[in-house]
């Protein structure tokens, strides 16, 4: 992990591993509706730097903050916390 700063980890699911050196990873998380007070399913899709390609697809994965790598890219792999069976 980086010592600089206080960057943001978040954990998720890798759905794709087509790319080279690049996963998208989806996070899900529940959200209370303002006005019914039901829990609602949210998820957002990220795309990450996997510098060995190590990650396959339906690992659980921990991705970090870190600078753009790409257009769209703006987060690394730095944990594998369960491959996929």
């Amino acid at each position: 992990m980086d010592t600089r700063g206080n960057k943001r980890t978040i954990q998720g699911m890798v759905v794709s591993d087509k790319m080279d050196k690049t996963v998208v990873v989806v996070t899900k998380r529940l959200v209370k509706h303002p006005k019914f007070h039901k829990y609602i399913k949210r998820h957002v899709k990220y795309k990450a730097h996997d510098k060995e390609n190590m990650c396959g697809m339906g690992d659980k994965v921990m991705i970090v903050e870190s600078r753009p790598f790409s257009k769209e890219k703006r987060w690394r792999v730095c944990a594998i916390l369960e491959k996929a069976k």
